[in-house]
């Protein structure tokens, strides 16, 4: 038997096995979808657009959260410099036994009040002069009203009208301090400044 009708049936049947290879391509891949430039730049500025509305309206509350805290420090601290003048204005004065002289201490607190009273020309006050329990009762309420006459002629010796400052004694009546010691005694003697009209809505001054 020969060789070559073998080779020829062998070539004869790989023929279209190869044939058959070399036809196969691998498969086209399928476009993808188109991009639209123009849609993803008005997507884009849409929402840039947004946000920079989103900004101008947190930078919005942000101003007026600050304008109604600015309002409420400012209320405060009017409030404040407010209460600080009437506390001026209520500040006692203190005297030595038996004495309705006013010491330097004395009367730096009484300048305190000079500016306040001349700015608020509606403003009227009340001296009351207090005394220790030492001495009769006659005394001590005569006592009381030296010193409170001794604050109030000092206030008008000053540029402050006589018809502002009413005067009245209590004597030792009513004590600041309970006690029968020095430190009650010296507590005791004293004159009170109360505010009796235009309390309300006090000017503060601006300056000395």
């Amino acid at each position: 038997m020969t060789v070559f009708p073998r080779i020829a049936l062998t070539v004869l049947v790989a023929a279209p096995v190869l044939a058959g290879v070399a036809c196969r391509r691998p498969p086209a891949t399928p476009p993808g979808p188109a991009v639209n430039q123009d849609s993803i730049d008005a997507e884009n500025a849409r929402r840039d657009s947004l946000a920079r509305l989103e900004q101008m309206r947190q930078d919005e509350l942000a101003r007026e959260r600050a304008r109604r805290d600015s309002i409420a420090n400012a209320g405060s601290r009017r409030d404040q410099m407010l209460e600080a003048a009437r506390e001026t204005i209520r500040n006692p004065v203190y005297f030595e036994f038996d004495r309705s002289d006013l010491s330097p201490e004395d009367q730096a607190r009484l300048d305190a009040k000079i500016p306040i009273l001349n700015a608020n020309a509606s403003l009227r006050i009340r001296a009351a002069g207090h005394t220790d329990s030492r001495g009769s009762d006659e005394y001590n309420l005569a006592l009381g009203q030296r010193r409170a006459a001794a604050a109030k002629r000092y206030l008008t010796q000053h540029g402050i009208d006589a018809s502002r400052i009413e005067t009245v004694s209590f004597g030792e009546e009513r004590p600041a301090a309970q006690g029968g010691d020095e430190s009650a005694f010296a507590q005791n003697r004293r004159t009170e400044f109360e505010i009796i009209a235009g309390g309300d809505n006090i000017v503060v001054p601006s300056g000395p």
